[in-house]
């Protein structure tokens, strides 16, 4: 059925600056959105408040399944991740970060090997396998942080500006994977970019932030 967030009202300020006011928008299940806007409108904060990271100052954000609203606990949390611009990586291997999140989940040990394998296969990484994280470059940094959040199969994935900073060969590698997994999964994406043909080639819901609120483009 898959999980719709509905935000109403959302309003958030920081230091007296007003960053986001009478914010409300629904993403539905199984859809595509892409938001941009300039910087500091807020991006990133709506991002942490949809994602049940950071409460609002005012509004309220829902999660439901069908018509049924949610519990925000730590099962719900369990079914929603965030890709941040910049990933931190444990000092262990490739592959321990990628199963360290299904561990926790108490996934059985040899699916965890084939969860991990098809998922660095997935991203482009499965000849880094045993390498120590700390070494990978930026962009092979957030195909593994990709990796680590599609390993435990969200229901919602935001993605803060997936491909800032990263060379073409490795934002187009991610552009890719994303593409892909729309076809192969049911998930919700919600992706922040400042590339507007990015948000072409993502072909999602087009959405602006400007002024406190969401705006469809």
């Amino acid at each position: 059925m898959g999980l719709t967030v509905q935000l109403t009202q959302i309003a958030k300020a920081y230091n007296g600056s007003q960053i986001l006011a009478d914010c409300s928008y629904t993403f539905g299940a199984g859809g595509v959105y892409i938001l941009m806007g300039d910087n500091g409108t807020g991006k990133s904060t709506l991002f942490r408040i949809a994602a049940l990271l950071e409460a609002p100052d005012q509004g309220e954000v829902r999660y439901l399944e069908g018509n049924e609203a949610l519990v925000p606990d730590i099962n719900l949390k369990r079914r929603v991740t965030m890709v941040f611009p910049r990933v931190g990586v444990f000092s262990r291997s490739v592959y321990e970060n990628v199963a360290y999140g299904l561990k926790i989940r108490g996934m059985d040990h040899n699916l965890i090997r084939e969860k991990v394998a098809k998922t660095l296969q997935k991203v482009g990484l499965a000849h880094k396998t045993n390498q120590p994280a700390t070494t990978l470059s930026s962009g092979e940094t957030m195909r593994l942080g990709l990796a680590r959040a599609l390993a435990i199969d969200p229901e919602i994935l935001f993605l803060d500006e997936p491909t800032t900073h990263l060379d073409k060969a490795n934002s187009k590698l991610i552009e890719d994977c994303l593409l892909t997994i729309r076809q192969e999964r049911s998930l919700s994406m919600v992706i922040i970019t400042h590339d507007a043909s990015q948000a072409n080639r993502l072909e999602g819901r087009k959405l602006l932030l400007s002024g406190g609120k969401i705006w469809e483009i």
